[in-house]
């Protein structure tokens, strides 16, 4: 568990970056849009992806950190 975590950890991470240099190419979805009608805007689905790539490293850590659930 313990190199899954690592392994999940750094592909996050690589993950996060690169999602975020990709968000600056485009100009923000407009403000007051729901999730669904945000979705149609490319800056808005990378921002999930930087967001999903954020939650993996996460769990990576914690996966990392404690290998056994203790």
């Amino acid at each position: 568990m313990r190199n899954f975590g690592g392994i999940l950890l750094l592909l996050g991470v690589l993950g996060f970056f690169y999602a975020s240099s990709q968000l600056g190419q485009y100009e923000p979805a407009p403000e007051g849009l729901g999730i669904r009608e945000s979705l149609q805007y490319p800056a808005a689905r990378w921002e999930l992806v930087r967001y999903g790539c954020g939650g993996a490293a996460a769990v990576g850590l914690l996966m990392a950190l404690f290998p056994k659930g203790r």
